[in-house]
């Protein structure tokens, strides 16, 4: 039975296909990016005699959105006019880019330091969505979007994935917009409405809204379920597991998973790490 309500979670069921991002929804990564983006701007703002950096502002204006983007609007809310640069600009250089480069070596050193592993709700919703005959699909800012999945040891359950480097290639706008949604919506030969957004950032969800997806799942890892739902997400969960009964053919038998995690409670915290140097 379809469900005709977009709010509800029964809509899951009339899918084709389950559309994700990955920092905040299937890893815990916005962790790792959110301590990069306070060492970035913690001394820069300061050094700027501007309004200190919080954790909000990683919220409003970094959060989903590709890592220029964030950049140019938290500088922009702080009054700070930089010229662009370009993405070749060294690290140092006092530019758009060159700051979004900084962050990114920040990124790429607490990853390497600290490993990542998915959340286990997620994983356990993925195993349950591809047993089930869904096609999934990662849909993200990150231009480490491939090392990620590689680290926390989920890389081969996505045959499309759009990251940041792909979006940069095919000249994709970033969220809000919804382009690089349709753009894997497109990839599995399906329309936005045979599909479902599931994000954790209020841009995320609002691109969901713009390219009329058939269900946008908000997942509250800190944008509180009020301003996803105010940005564009129909259903707000705190876990991904949380909608295991609404995937089509919930209840029947799940095969084993071969992921770690999948199948336990315990927090993703207390899983031990991938080794990235180990990673292909």
């Amino acid at each position: 039975m379809t469900s005709s309500d977009r709010r509800t979670p029964a809509r899951l069921a009339d899918q084709r296909a389950l559309l994700f991002d990955l920092d905040g929804v299937l890893t815990p990564t916005a962790e790792v990016h959110m301590r990069a983006w306070s060492r970035l701007f913690t001394p820069y703002l300061a050094a700027h005699g501007v309004a200190p950096y919080t954790e909000q502002d990683y919220f409003a204006f970094i959060d989903g959105k590709p890592r220029y983007d964030g950049v140019r609007s938290l500088l922009h809310d702080r009054g700070i006019d930089l010229p662009e640069g370009t993405p070749a600009d060294d690290p140092t250089l006092d530019t758009v880019c060159g700051l979004g480069n900084r962050k990114n070596a920040e990124f790429t050193a607490e990853l390497e330091e600290h490993g990542v592993a998915a959340y286990p709700g997620s994983v356990r919703f993925l195993t349950a969505a591809i047993a089930a005959g869904y096609e999934v699909a990662v849909v993200s800012s990150s231009a480490n979007a491939k090392h990620v999945l590689r680290t926390a040891g989920i890389i081969d359950r996505f045959d499309v994935i759009v990251d940041g480097a792909v979006a940069r290639a095919d000249g994709l706008a970033g969220k809000p917009a919804p382009d690089t949604y349709l753009d894997a919506a497109t990839r599995f030969g399906l329309t936005a409405a045979e599909c479902v957004v599931v994000e954790d950032a209020t841009s995320g969800v609002e691109a969901g809204r713009n390219g009329a997806f058939g269900l946008v799942v908000g997942v509250d890892r800190g944008a509180g379920a009020d301003a996803l739902r105010e940005h564009g997400a129909d259903v707000v969960v705190s876990d991904l597991a949380d909608l295991l009964p609404d995937l089509r053919g919930a209840g029947t038998d799940v095969p084993a998973a071969d992921l770690r995690g999948a199948g336990t409670d315990a927090p993703a915290a207390d899983l031990p790490p991938v080794d990235p140097r180990k990673t292909a």
